[in-house]
């Protein structure tokens, strides 16, 4: 005799389910909350009680064991991009999207959208000078972007 699953809730459930393992690690860094006395604490998502937050202290042996359930066979890769968006027809498929929609690629770029933009204010920032790593390495004294803010006016 052989034991079959009742299906998931449905395609949507199954490819939610699917979608956690095939573009993100185990567990981010900003998961981990804290390692004391060789117990693990993190948090989780309980998705089948409303996707609520939680956290899990379990035993460093036990956190690892299941951190590399995760771990891929030497060879195997995560699914970065696919579908339409696949690096290597990304352009004939956009191409194709473009026809089917009757639209041409844009080719005029604003200035406003190539200048970076200030992280302060989000106002256009005007490139004075460009420094090189080496130049910032051996004079800190040019190092002025992290000492200043923004100078905007913010009336």
């Amino acid at each position: 005799m052989v034991y079959a699953k009742p299906p998931f809730d449905g395609a949507e459930h199954v490819l939610n389910y699917l979608a956690r393992y095939t573009h993100r690690v185990a567990i981010s860094n900003h998961r981990l909350v804290a390692f004391e006395n060789d117990r693990v604490s993190f948090r989780w998502r309980d998705y089948a009680r409303g996707d609520k937050k939680k956290v899990m202290t379990v035993s460093a042996d036990e956190f690892l064991r299941r951190f590399l359930l995760h771990v891929l066979p030497k060879g195997l890769v995560r699914i970065r991009h696919f579908g339409l968006f696949a690096n290597r027809r990304r352009r004939a498929a956009l191409q194709r999207c473009r026809e089917l929609l009757g639209t041409v690629a844009s080719t005029e770029h604003t200035e406003a959208t190539t200048l970076p933009r200030c992280p302060a204010c989000s106002a256009t920032m005007l490139v004075i000078e460009r420094f090189t790593s080496a130049q910032l390495y051996f004079q800190p004294d040019l190092n002025l972007a992290t000492s200043q803010r923004c100078s905007v006016d913010s009336s």
